[in-house]
Formats: structure tokens, sequence, C-alpha cells
């Protein structure tokens, strides 16, 4: 009997691994999955490249497919981040280690148009855009998902750290089981169509043992770093890109107090700046610390003000996207990836694309038009959409 899809993994129990448990598919007469094709979403990074390994451990066929999204050189100031360069090349010696087909298909002009150009223009919008959630929601699931399909395979893997768990009413999302890995936050526009199909075969693994996996099944990006900035934006620099991808949509402009009116200074962009920041405003020699509380693309304004002017009472979420049934219970949101979850209630139907109202139970702070807010009951993810707008929860000043 193999082991349980959530206990703990040590590289020594590779002989004795639940291949169909842990891809979630029916075994073959042998216990195995001879017979099955499992796609894989190869990146190039150590986390795909075990679940590419894993599969073709499970004596399915495999084949891997790499997107190339991108490789803009000057443009971007790197070379081989996510999806290019290095990681191209990664991926395929991976695939050439297990003998499983490896495909390499360019989608770099539809990820400029879906991904880079519209994060330019978010910010030139005075929005805070979050492309890895375009990304997943384009060109690395719709894309790959058909690819999948036309390929005539059982299932499309990938190496995100959350969990598909057949519920009642058929796969639900979960958190990953380590909260420190976990990605559901950029993986609430999965569809139930696509995660029908989907399979997370490291949802239930921290780290380091994936790591160690690596090792055991001896790939050549075992110790390879995690990516910690967006794949097409050099060492967290938002405006540089955008400059390059709109250059005539650059202006500087006036910095203002959000109560007052005052003109405190100038800027030199609004693609600079994001709600909730404090850092970097050069507006010294005031009687208390200024923070963005709203920013006016149009009129080329950044609005600052004290801290309290953060706190938001409610938000409108758009093109919403719901996975499964609501619950009876207690719904959560999450309006940043690193935030913790606060307690919300909803006004509207969730999903469809659809806009809802969303009440915090407290005052939230950093929520920030472009982001995303997404919705869970405990573990499960059921879904979210897109901040449109808010409503603050400050007092007026006595």
């Amino acid at each position: 009997m193999g082991r349980a899809m959530d206990a703990p993994l040590t590289s020594t129990d590779l002989h004795d691994l639940d291949w169909p448990a842990l891809f979630q598919l029916p075994a073959g007469a042998d216990g195995t999955l001879a017979g099955k094709r499992i796609v894989v979403a190869m990146s190039g990074g150590v986390d795909s490249s075990v679940v590419a390994a894993m599969a073709a451990a499970s004596g399915a066929e495999v084949i891997g497919v790499t997107l190339q999204l991108y490789d803009y050189g000057p443009a971007s100031g790197r070379k081989g981040a996510c999806c290019a360069g290095d990681d191209i090349r990664d991926a395929r010696a991976v695939a050439d280690r297990m003998g499983i087909v490896h495909h390499v298909i360019d989608h770099e002009s539809q990820f400029r148009e879906e991904v880079v150009e519209r994060f330019a223009d978010d910010y030139l919008a005075g929005r805070t855009p979050i492309p890895c959630i375009r990304c997943n929601m384009g060109p690395k699931f719709t894309d790959l998902f058909a690819m999948a399909r036309e390929l005539g395979a059982d299932c499309l893997a990938t190496g995100h750290y959350v969990r598909r768990v057949e519920g009642p009413a058929g796969p639900e999302l979960h958190r990953a089981l380590d909260p420190a890995r976990d990605q559901s936050y950029f993986l609430y526009g999965t569809t139930e169509a696509q995660l029908d199909f989907l399979r997370f075969p490291l949802g239930g693994l921290p780290k380091p043992e994936v790591r160690r996996l690596a090792e055991s099944f001896g790939l050549r990006n075992a110790a390879k770093p995690d990516s910690q900035d967006i794949c097409f934006v050099p060492d967290g620099d938002y405006a540089k890109v955008v400059e390059k991808v709109r250059p005539d949509g650059i202006g500087g402009g006036e910095i203002v107090h959000a109560t007052t009116g005052a003109v405190l200074g100038m800027h030199k962009g609004v693609i600079h700046y994001t709600v909730g920041q404090r850092r970097g405003l050069e507006i010294g020699g005031q009687p208390e610390p200024l923070y963005v509380t709203g920013i006016d693309a149009a009129a080329r304004r950044v609005l600052v003000g004290p801290k309290r002017l953060l706190a938001v009472a409610s938000a409108r979420i758009v093109e919403t996207n719901r996975i499964g049934p609501m619950p009876s219970g207690p719904v959560t949101a999450k309006v940043r990836s690193l935030a913790k979850p606060v307690e919300v209630t909803i006004e509207g139907a969730l999903g469809d694309g659809e806009s809802v109202t969303i009440h915090f139970a407290a005052p939230e702070y950093g929520v920030a038009p472009g982001q995303a807010a997404v919705f869970y009951a405990g573990d499960r993810v059921l879904g979210g959409g897109w901040i449109d707008s808010t409503v603050s929860a400050a007092l007026p000043e006595a």
C-alpha cells in the first residue's frame, strides 16, 4: 500500500509513493499510472521539475510543455527568468534526464499583450496590478489547458503550492498545507472546468522536502533559487518597465494633501506610487507621517494623508470568479498576497464575471485598486475578483 497523499514525505519514500493518489488518477491493473498521459507545465524551476520527475516515475506517459513568455533582454534588464532564457534550458535538461517529451511554445506576443501591456496600463491608470494572476488566468492555464486537451492528456499538472480536494459538489481548491508556500491567492481565477483537469502534486509538501526530492531525482536545478520578482520586472523597478512599454504615458504632477488640498510637492509620474506607500514621497517638514491615500491618474495627482485615511470599510470587487458553492458559514478575504485573511460579508452574487461589494468586519488597511480580493471558507478557496474602488472607514478629525 502506498503512503497517504498528505503524510510527511521523505526522499527515501520514492519507491513507496502512491502515484495514483498523488495525481488523483485511477490506477491501472498494476497499481501504477501506466496507460495514462500527464502534461506537465514546466517553467524551468525546481517545483515544476519535481512534478515532471514524479509524473515520469509514476509510469504514466509524460509530456512537458514550456511557454516562452518573454525574452526581452535590454527591455527587462535581465536574462533568463521565468519562462525565458536559462529557465527554458533547465526545463529541457530535466526532460532529457527523465526521458520525457518536451515542447517549447512561443507565447511572447500574447504574453506581452495580455500581461505586460496590461501591467503598464494599470500603473498609468493609478492602479496596483498583479500580473502573475493575469498570467495564470491567460497563457498559463487557459492556453496550457487547451494544449493538454489537444494532446489527449488525462490531466495537466503544475508545480503550484495549492491542493485540489474532492468535495461533495466536485473538486475544490484549497490552500497548501505549508502556509509559507501557499499560492492560492494567485489562482482564484481558476474555473471549475479547469480544476477538474488540473493537478497540484506539491500542495501537501514543504519546500525543503521538494528540494530533497529534486536531489533524489538527480535534477540539475535542485538548488536553484526561487523567483523573487515579477518575471519581467528587474529588481522590482516597475516604473522602468512601464516607461519602456508606454514611453508616451509618463508625466509629472502635483502631490496634494487629501484633506486640505494643499500642494505639498511635485512628482515625476504616478507610476512611482501605490496606495499605502510611505517611503519616497520626498515631502519633508510635515507634522505627521504621510502615506499615499489615492491616485488621480487623469489629473496626474498623488493624494497623501495620515494613516487613518487608509482604513477601508468596504470595497467594490469586479470581474469575479466563483469556485464551487458558497458556504453557509463565515467568509474571509485576503486583499494582498501576504495579508492575513479577515472576516467579510459579500453583498451580491459572486461569480460569472459579476461585481460584488464586500464589507469588512473591522477597518482594513492596504486595500488598493488593481489588487485582488480572494475569498475563503476555512482553507477552501471560494473565488475572488479585482478591487475596483473602496469606501473609507476613516472618521473625520475632531
